[in-house]
């Protein structure tokens, strides 16, 4: 596993704007989250990146796209890096997700950590892939890595990093667009 990694959130979507759950399903970067990603950029230069490691997903690849290009480094794809996966309720909207799988809210509230979303997985299996991406990204670059994936299975790469528990894995955010320099224990936003 890396001692150090720079962790980016894809850039605006055009569902994040909906208020869409994408899940493993996707939608095309806005012209705000083309800036973003832009704007990411500039601000991972100084870093010295050596390899961008990105989700499949197309927002995420977008995103790992515009800021290589302008960092002049290789982009590897990494499907462990995908988003978890939402299953049923991927591509729907909060109020749908109420009307279709009614009580469902209630049921993930006991357990989110390890509530696995109707045909999808849970925070507690994604962690696994976490785990496995993060060491290939370990074992693949030589220098400083920036990996560019999702708000959820980003929750379970930083976790991963500064070993935290479910609790306060749960706690964390990650605005679209920003990158987090993880070091050890200790992270600060880019």
């Amino acid at each position: 596993m890396p001692e150090r990694v720079l962790l980016a959130r894809h850039a605006q979507a055009e569902w994040n704007v909906e208020g869409r759950l994408h899940g493993q399903r996707d939608s095309p970067l806005t012209r705000e989250g083309i800036a973003q990603a832009a704007r990411l950029a500039d601000s991972l230069a100084p870093y010295g990146v050596s390899m961008v490691f990105s989700s499949p997903l197309g927002r995420a690849l977008r995103t790992a796209v515009i800021i290589a290009e302008r960092l002049g480094t290789e982009i590897v794809e990494m499907p462990e890096l995908a988003e978890l996966d939402l299953g049923d309720m991927a591509g729907m909207t909060r109020p749908e997700i109420e009307q279709a799988f009614p009580g469902a809210r209630e049921e993930r509230a006991e357990n989110r950590y390890g509530w696995a979303f109707p045909g999808g997985e849970s925070y507690a299996q994604a962690r696994g892939r976490a785990r496995v991406a993060l060491s290939a990204c370990g074992w693949e670059s030589d220098g400083l890595p920036l990996i560019v994936s999702h708000e959820m299975i980003g929750r379970m790469l930083r976790a991963e990093l500064r070993g935290l528990n479910p609790a306060e894995t749960l706690e964390l955010r990650h605005p679209l667009g920003t990158a987090f320099d993880i070091n050890g224990r200790a992270e600060h936003l880019v």
